[in-house]
């Protein structure tokens, strides 16, 4: 495992790779006594820069995340949202065939080790509030705004 710091729009986020891809991004102000790179964090910096620039609008690095089968593909869901849609919590549940599930979804969400890559951004309440972010509302509102604008 690698790590590197990066900075966007958003603060300074901590991304962790291994050799198969991204394994997580996290919102931290964390200082590196030591930073590593490799081609997947690499590709995640240009990728991420040409997003926040408007001139990227998919992510193409390679992923990595660790969770429960329900987890993974509930985030493989989120990356089927197109940019600059949003969805509901129980759209999202009926897309991945479990309608009752609209709060296991949720949490799923809640746990995405990779923000902004994989967008759980875009999914919000049914009545149109922004519902939760592990980031912080304002971090959601803004990569919203952001795909809205292009």
């Amino acid at each position: 495992m690698v790590q590197c710091t990066i900075q966007t729009p958003l603060g300074t986020v901590l991304a962790t790779s291994d050799a198969l891809g991204i394994c997580s991004l996290d919102f931290e102000n964390t200082v590196l006594e030591r930073e590593e790179n490799n081609v997947h964090l690499e590709q995640l910096k240009q990728e991420l820069q040409e997003y926040f620039n408007g001139s990227r609008t998919t992510f193409t690095v390679a992923l990595h995340p660790t969770g429960t089968p329900f987890q993974l593909r509930v985030w493989q869901c989120l990356c089927a949202i197109p940019y600059g849609h949003t969805i509901s919590y129980s759209e999202e549940a009926k897309m991945l065939e479990h309608p009752s599930a609209t709060r296991a979804v949720a949490n799923a969400n809640g746990k995405n080790p990779i923000p902004i890559v994989i967008p759980c951004h875009r999914v919000i309440a049914k009545d149109k509030s922004l519902g939760g972010y592990s980031g912080g509302l304002w971090r959601k509102e803004l990569l919203l705004n952001l795909e809205k604008r292009r």
